[in-house]
């Protein structure tokens, strides 16, 4: 089948809710594609083969899709020579860089699950999460900003440097065979990436088509650890299937096209660099350009006017920092068209200016999670303005949507509770833990742990967490509504509200509140701006001005870490879980 875009209207009469309850049915028209990943790229280089495909601007790498699969095919067959087959595990630990790029669609090839281990671990995490997967092979520059990985490597296996490559036996990493570094460095233990590409020179483009071709669709392709908030991460499974019918609907929705070009400042080892733009950017033929190894302010807005991006993706905290960025009006914002926003909650006001001053009047809004692969619901390019900054917008095709409440019933429309999910971009499950696998995955229903609205259109707004929402007094609160508000205060350019513990009231409102720079205000003036604007028991009791919100490497802010904070601060006990 042909993967063209799309229309980016999802079809009304499938995504308004049945019965007066919130359930919705994304439309079915376009068929599933049943696809691997080689062949979507057998496919954009047989269409777009000539035009521009990839852009790293700091490494200086300007290719277009012919030049991309040879380097994708070099890697594959260096790969293949090593030993690796199809369901092996081979990680990825690396910024933003091309290499990284080509891994993905080199393992793909072969049919290797590419491990996904964020560039933010350290030694305990990545020791983790190489056993937990059993993987062969791993491949990682010398370092990056303060993460030394070789030197960490060599921590975790100090038996490398005594080993030929691919002899590791290393007593701590006990199924590790081949690291890779990317420079071109002799490193004891360790190939680089140019050995592994010398070593794929005698095998035939024909011989890696014949291990494409016996692929399936369902085959387990990704793993991507997920960042909990307390125990061991988990390894969310993703398949051909599930990443490349999400990138299609994704596409369609932000009305990508091959003559686009997607400014990517978000990390590749996230579903929002990976599946979002890589792949989205793969189905359309349109040009993937990265700004940097890492989000950089000044380097994401040079490279959309440099460049002459069409279309940017981002974080809110992303997009809020290059709005505030004191060189922002020096910088061409007017080829910007469409993109998306995603990852955590979007406030209002900041998606009115992104609309405004960036020129992304087509700009969409994403929700999803890694284990849905990762968008459930979006916003179309045509979609009033209103619906696009205060909700996420509609069902994607071909899946399912409800709103439930503690017993496990479809609450009416309108009325709040947790959000979940069934249909083709469900995971296959957590990497070797059925457990808590059977916990998340009931009856195929993904349950996401979110707290959301459908309204009567089908539209969704995610007003919280389950774990986040507050319950002060019997007083259900959600912070989303009170972090909403807050922001439209003149002084405010963030802010988080979280629950602390209270012996009166069970739980007390606490806001954690980042002022725009120049600014200052007092706990008192926070107050009284919320008094006879909203009830009086959502207006938070302890205020306090920090200078930022401490956050995951793709821009989550961790309220938990905040939470912990205060309580010590306080000297609150713990009397319930919040």
């Amino acid at each position: 089948m042909t993967m063209q875009p799309g229309t980016a209207r999802h079809e009304i009469h499938e995504t308004l809710p049945a019965n007066g309850l919130s359930y919705v049915k994304g439309d079915t028209t376009s068929p599933l594609s049943e696809w691997t990943i080689p062949a979507l790229l057998a496919e954009t280089i047989k269409r777009h083969g000539e035009r521009p495909a990839v852009v790293f601007r700091e490494q200086g790498i300007r290719w277009n899709w012919h030049e991309f699969s040879d380097a994708v095919n070099a890697l594959a067959a260096g790969l293949h020579t090593l030993g690796l087959r199809r369901g092996d595990r081979i990680g990825i630990w690396s910024p933003n860089r091309f290499e990284w790029t080509v891994t993905q669609f080199a393992t793909a090839r072969l049919g290797l699950v590419l491990v996904n281990i964020n560039p933010a671990y350290r030694l305990a995490e990545l020791e983790y999460a190489l056993n937990k997967v059993r993987c062969k092979a791993i491949i990682a520059p010398e370092s990056f900003k303060t993460s030394r990985y070789l030197e960490m490597l060599q921590t975790l296996a100090p038996e490398l440097q005594h080993c030929e490559p691919g002899a590791l036996q290393a007593a701590r990493l006990l199924t590790l065979r081949w690291v890779i570094r990317m420079e071109d460095v002799p490193t004891p233990g360790m190939l680089t990436y140019r050995d592994v590409n010398a070593r794929g020179v005698g095998v035939e483009v024909s011989e890696l088509d014949a291990i494409s071709e016996k692929l399936d669709p369902h085959d387990p392709i990704n793993i991507q650890f997920t960042s909990g908030t307390t125990g061991a991460p988990k390894g969310a499974t993703l398949t051909h299937r599930n990443i490349i019918n999400n990138a299609r609907f994704v596409s369609m929705a932000m009305n990508l096209q091959e003559q686009d070009r997607l400014c990517i400042p978000v990390p590749l080892y996230h579903c929002f660099g990976m599946v979002m733009s890589v792949l989205v950017c793969t189905i359309t033929g349109a040009c993937m350009i990265f700004p940097g190894e890492a989000f950089d302010p000044v380097a994401t807005m040079a490279a959309v006017s440099e460049e002459r991006c069409t279309a940017l993706h981002g974080v809110p905290t992303m997009f809020i920092a290059q709005l505030d960025h004191p060189a922002f009006a020096t910088y061409d914002f007017s080829s910007l068209r469409t993109g998306i926003m995603a990852g955590a909650p979007c406030p209002i006001e900041v998606m009115k200016r992104v609309v405004a001053d960036m020129h992304m009047t087509e700009i969409t809004i994403a929700y999803g999670m890694t284990e849905t692969s990762p968008v459930s619901f979006q916003s179309a390019t045509d979609d009033p303005l209103d619906k696009r900054v205060a909700t996420v917008g509609r069902v994607q095709p071909h899946l399912e949507c409800k709103v439930v409440d503690t017993d496990g019933q479809i609450v009416p429309v309108g009325a709040t509770g947790e959000l979940c999910t069934r249909g083709y971009s469900v995971m296959l499950g957590y990497w070797d833990d059925e457990t808590r696998t059977r916990e998340s995955i009931r009856d195929g229903w993904m349950h996401t742990g979110d707290l959301a609205t459908i309204d009567t259109e089908g539209y969704c707004n995610i007003v919280g967490r389950v774990k986040d929402m507050l319950i002060r007094g019997g007083e259900n609160v959600y912070p989303r509504e009170v972090e909403e508000f807050l922001f439209r205060h003149p002084k405010v350019q963030s802010v988080q509200v979280f629950g602390v513990p209270d012996p009166k009231y069970g739980e007390e409102i606490c806001a954690w509140v980042v002022l725009k720079q120049g600014q200052g205000a007092t706990e008192e003036e926070i107050c009284d701006f919320c008094r006879d604007q909203i009830a009086h028991y959502k207006i938070p009791r302890y205020i306090r001005f920090v200078n930022e919100m401490p956050m995951t490497i793709t821009g989550k802010v961790q309220k938990f870490v905040m939470r912990e904070s205060m309580t010590r601060e306080l000297n609150l006990s713990e009397g319930k879980s919040t």
